[in-house]
């Protein structure tokens, strides 16, 4: 399969699928949450990448496509795959201190990453006026909701947080280095794979380091929430995702997702029942808002794209 050509934003098809992703990934944490109540957060998620990697050997074997190159880009591959084990192993850790509507809101700064990276280190992705604005107006959101205390804080909140927020980064980082050296040369169920497949002996690795009983008891909603996380988000909404990064600007790919933290604030409400503290209520609009504001400018100050 050769790559797909890049296009220059987003259209209908896009934006749609984009919607769901992040309704999808919004749920993701409440199912997370649940799911480290009977099995080690580590893991989960490395179960989540074997079960997803059978997923997508399956899919590529009844495609007829290549699952492994034999050159540099079996590296990038690597790379890609460490940065994901990492940044999920941040996730699952910190959703076991904190609380999913504070992780979602942290995880979601990586379109912020991704913006200041792709100004450095991407072509025809610089930052503007209204980008600044909207990184500034985010981290003001950030400081809020971070030095926020539900009721009956704990310490332990801001492990948790600090977990999602190295996480954001490791997004970030994975995201730009995937438009850098494997949008144009690798097809983007390659890099599907290559993400799960090396991520997993990274996450198993960690979890024998910390976590001496991996299962501690199993029940039908925990199975059921193990495969939700594992074929409808990490092997069906990824891949999605990766057509996505491979085919339109990463930055409006990435900012667009300002709605997750909002569609997991409030399944963590509803189905977790945790608390919509005042600094979520203020710093929730700010770091949305500041998301908004680094996609906006794309139809906004380019009118040759605003044409299309």
């Amino acid at each position: 399969m050769t790559p797909t050509s890049s296009k220059t934003s987003l259209d209908v098809s896009a934006v749609l699928a984009l919607v769901i992703l992040t309704l999808l990934w919004g749920l993701n944490y409440s199912a997370i949450k649940y799911s480290n109540q009977g099995v080690s957060p580590v893991f989960a998620s490395a179960l989540r990448s074997i079960i997803a990697s059978f997923c997508g050997v399956a899919y590529c074997l009844y495609k007829r496509e290549k699952l492994f190159h034999t050159d540099i880009r079996l590296f990038h591959g690597f790379i890609v795959g460490l940065l994901f084990g990492l940044e999920f192993a941040c996730i699952y850790l910190g959703l076991f201190y904190t609380d999913a509507t504070r992780s979602v809101t942290f995880l979601y700064t990586s379109p912020f990453v991704v913006a200041i990276g792709a100004h450095f280190f991407l072509k025809g992705d610089r930052l503007t006026v209204l980008k600044l604005s909207g990184l500034i107006l985010a981290f003001v959101g950030i400081l809020v909701v971070f030095y926020g205390k539900p009721t009956g804080d704990k310490t332990a909140f801001f492990i948790g947080d600090g977990l999602a927020l190295l996480a954001a980064v490791l997004w970030g980082a994975t995201t730009l280095y995937i438009k850098k050296f494997m949008a144009e040369k690798v097809a983007p169920i390659n890099t599907f794979i290559y993400q799960l497949v090396f991520s997993i002996p990274i996450l198993l690795f960690i979890s024998f380091l910390r976590e001496p009983r991996w299962i501690h008891h199993i029940n039908f909603c925990i199975v059921a929430s193990l495969f939700y996380q594992s074929v409808i988000v990490a092997f069906m909404s990824y891949l999605v995702w990766f057509k996505l990064i491979h085919n339109y600007p990463v930055s409006s790919v990435t900012a667009f997702t300002f709605l997750t933290p909002i569609f997991g604030v409030l399944f963590g409400i509803f189905l977790l029942k945790e608390e919509l503290t005042i600094s979520l209520i203020i710093g929730l609009p700010l770091v949305c808002m500041g998301v908004f504001l680094v996609n906006w400018h794309q139809t906004k100050d380019d009118p040759v794209k605003a044409k299309r």
